[in-house]
């Protein structure tokens, strides 16, 4: 009986390097009025931008615009239990609406010279930084997925994704790196 081991091909053990799970964060989805958003960005320590598509960063907690009146903050999970009190504390004279989102979706670092090509393989935006500069977000597609996606250097992103989509983001990037490793 003849050997397979002769023409089966190699194991290729793929570089998972440009791909990292940043720590365990609080997300929370923030929707208010105008002075809602000033008083949240009061308590929250970050001013929330008002420009359409971007991030304001103080320390390790970040504001990403969302729409109008909308927001994702991201802190550490650590301090989860502190800025809800916070923020709903001073938050009960204005209209608004605070959901922790954090079991919702899981967040990926895209990283390193091919962040972008492994990006704009699912997703329809044009990732060129003159194009999507650093601090820029927004919400858009990886394939079927929704993701927001958020530049933080010019080879670094960070992609929000819904948990049961997670696995699905994570291969079909892995696809592209096989085929750019290829």
């Amino acid at each position: 009986m003849a050997s397979h081991t002769a023409t089966a091909k190699p194991t290729i053990v793929l570089d998972m390097s440009w791909l990292e799970s940043p720590a365990h964060t609080t997300r929370l989805s923030f929707r208010g009025t105008p002075a809602a958003i000033a008083a949240a960005s009061s308590v929250f320590g970050v001013p929330l931008p008002t420009s359409a598509c971007r991030s304001a960063t103080v320390g390790s907690r970040s504001a990403l615009w969302q729409g109008p009146d909308e927001y994702l903050l991201i802190a550490p999970e650590s301090e989860r239990t502190l800025i809800i009190q916070a923020l709903t504390n001073e938050l009960s004279a204005h209209a608004h609406s605070l959901v922790d989102v954090s079991h919702r979706q899981n967040g990926l670092i895209v990283k390193g010279p091919h962040a972008v090509w492994l990006l704009e393989s699912g997703c329809p935006l044009d990732l060129d930084l003159s194009q999507f500069p650093i601090g820029m977000c927004t919400r858009t597609l990886f394939e079927k997925s929704e993701i927001t996606l958020w530049r933080l250097a010019p080879d670094i992103f960070h992609l929000e994704v819904w948990r049961s989509f997670t696995e699905y983001v994570i291969a079909l990037l892995s696809e592209t790196a096989r085929e750019l490793a290829a």
